[in-house]
């Protein structure tokens, strides 16, 4: 089954999403986070909205840059339509997570074995 979510609103709320297991990773990004996701065969940013001035969680998520005009448009002209979605692991979000891999090498003494290498 493809995982879908609905074009509501401006934003895309993982009530909206038919797959509990995407609405729960999505649902559980901090505040301000950001996120690439692959909606509708298009890839782009999305962030998760701030909590509320009273502290409640705001579990949406905001499109940003040019996926906000691509989604802006969706639901200005095709309200209540569902459109794939997907994670997408780019290259910049995959060294950033690998980067702590090697986290021993960090040390003061390997900087100074290998700072002329």
């Amino acid at each position: 089954m493809a995982i879908t979510v609905q074009v509501t609103d401006n934003s895309m709320w993982p009530k909206h999403i038919n797959s509990a297991e995407m609405a729960a990773y999505l649902g559980k990004l901090a505040p301000e986070q950001e996120v690439t996701l692959e909606t509708g065969g298009v890839i782009g940013r999305w962030q998760r909205m701030r909590n509320g001035s009273d502290g409640r969680e705001t579990l949406g998520l905001r499109p940003i840059g040019a996926m906000k005009e691509i989604w802006n448009e969706w639901y200005r002209l095709e309200k209540g339509k569902r459109v794939s979605i997907r994670l997408v692991n780019t290259v910049d979000e995959h060294l950033a997570a690998s980067s702590v891999l090697f986290s021993e090498w960090l040390g003061d003494e390997d900087e100074e074995a290998f700072r002329d290498l």
